[in-house]
């Protein structure tokens, strides 16, 4: 049976042009000697299934032999890496095919390396495919509410086993360019069949890679070729649209540079970026004005409910410029008034989360400005997700959060049924451990809705998620959408 599992991943390589028919004898024998098997009879029938299915099968047959020794979700990635690491061509080879199609077209070059990416089970497809995701309609705009199922549940023996496992200092993180092919261990997933790209932006090597989980479409990273802090500074902005005059057909930011409002790794520098129109760039601007020596540059605040500068220009080099002199404006400035300090006790609380693309003939740049100081009210952040938003979304709201998409955590797909279960059959929520966080919210929302039945339970709780993540939005918003908000933005503005 297992000869038959082989050909068909043979056939899906072929067919997926990861290989070619010259290559079809060596991989064959590649995926043999990783099976320990010493010889091979093709099948004369050769069935089609997902390559899921196929995958599985070959890591059920390397279970069985002891070729792997447990069953965990870990240790199977790790070995069906392997596994798919046969197919996929050499890194030269894939930067030749690159560079070839971009010198035709960035955007064939990019749906060259993002088909790849996918076909190599690098980014696996049937994973993210079960991530819930869906629209809510607020007065911001269409926001994006995804819940994440595409990253593995870790089971309690791969947790146990991670912590005894060695540390390594390689490669130093998820993002360094040393991961491509590294075989991975108990604690760091394998990338034999991960690419890069690399590119040249602000005279500096860089790396460009897609995020194995898409959380929007063609998600990509853009990594310092070095292992440096982020920062954000004005060699930034200038990165960002070195980065948008090689790919127009994308968008690119960087998380900000501060714990608290920053992303999950601080350490390396690095962007997202990605061929997908969040909510936050359809939004409107709500009032111009003018910044004295930048009278060229159109500069408004966003209808958003966090606090966005949007700045356009035709000369990319003017929004740098002007990106610059406010965000060393924003670093040093403080409003007591509008509680906002620049510094507590000489540690810095202000920092930009940047996102750059191109509309039409002009550059843009939109300037979120962020703030991470702490009270005792709120340890987590002033501007973060205030307690009583935790049940859905406790987390930093980073970068693509910021733009309008949700990301929440998994275990809201099982709370949401047991949620759905126990309104239905009226139930009191507070006897339940796993969803009593829940029963003030949906004490407070049910009454706006006068029928509640099995056709419309879940689209009533993804609605409401939807709420919540406005809010959570709303937060970390260092200016409210009022009236006193505004008149805040507004003196920040005039001290430009």
């Amino acid at each position: 049976m297992i000869n038959n599992a082989i050909k068909e991943l043979i056939t899906y390589g072929l067919e997926a042009g990861l290989i070619e028919k010259e290559d079809e004898i060596y991989a064959t024998n590649q995926i043999l000697e990783l099976l320990k098997l010493d010889e091979y009879m093709e099948p004369k029938e050769n069935k089609k299934r997902s390559l899921e299915d196929i995958l599985e099968e070959i890591c059920d047959y390397a279970l069985q032999q002891k070729i792997i020794h447990d069953d965990s979700i870990v240790t199977r990635d790790l070995f069906d890496t392997k596994i798919m690491n046969t197919l996929v061509p050499r890194p030269s080879e894939v930067i030749k095919t690159f560079q070839a199609l971009f010198e035709k077209s960035p955007r064939k070059a990019t749906d060259y390396f993002y088909k790849l990416s996918q076909d190599s089970n690098y980014i696996r497809r049937y994973r993210v495919n079960k991530d819930m995701k869906w629209i809510t309609k607020t007065k911001y705009g269409d926001l994006d509410i995804t819940i994440n199922l595409s990253k593995p549940e870790k089971d309690p023996k791969a947790i146990a086993a991670e912590k005894l496992a060695k540390q390594s200092g390689y490669p130093k993180c998820l993002l360094c360019k040393e991961n491509e092919g590294y075989a991975g261990r108990i604690n760091h997933p394998a990338r034999q069949n991960h690419r890069i790209i690399p590119i040249e932006i602000n005279e500096s090597r860089w790396g460009l890679q897609y995020s194995p989980y898409v959380y929007y479409n063609e998600h990509c990273i853009v990594f310092n070729g070095e292992h440096v802090p982020m920062k954000v500074d004005k060699a930034t902005f200038r990165k960002l649209f070195d980065f948008i005059k090689l790919f127009p057909h994308y968008f690119i930011g960087s998380n900000a540079d501060l714990p608290i409002v920053g992303g999950s790794i601080l350490s390396h520098d690095h962007f997202q970026g990605g061929n997908y129109e969040f909510a936050m760039a359809k939004a409107p601007i709500e009032k111009y004005y003018k910044v004295k020596g930048f009278e060229d540059v159109e500069v408004g605040i966003v209808h958003w409910p966090l606090s966005v500068l949007r700045i356009r220009c035709e000369d990319a080099n003017r929004l740098i410029d002007l990106g610059d002199h406010i965000l060393k404006k924003w670093r040093e400035y403080t409003d007591e008034a509008a509680f906002i300090f620049a510094y507590t006790e000489n540690e810095p609380h202000n920092t930009i989360t940047p996102i750059a693309r191109k509309s039409g003939d002009k550059f843009e740049l939109d300037l979120t400005l962020r703030n991470n100081i702490t009270t005792k009210e709120c340890p987590l952040g002033v501007y973060h997700p205030h307690n009583e938003l935790h049940h859905i979304k406790k987390e930093n709201i980073g970068l693509i959060e910021v733009m309008g998409l949700a990301v929440l955590p998994a275990r809201l797909k099982e709370e949401m049924q047991e949620l759905a279960q126990y309104i239905l059959t009226g139930k009191n929520i507070l006897e339940n451990d796993n969803i009593r966080k829940h029963a003030k919210w949906v004490e407070e929302f049910l009454p706006k809705y006068g029928v509640i039945n099995e056709e419309n339970i879940m689209d009533i709780l993804k609605e409401e998620i939807g709420i919540v993540f406005s809010k959570v939005l709303e937060d970390a918003g260092v200016y409210k959408c009022n009236e006193e908000g505004r008149d805040a933005f507004e003196r920040f503005i005039n001290s430009l």
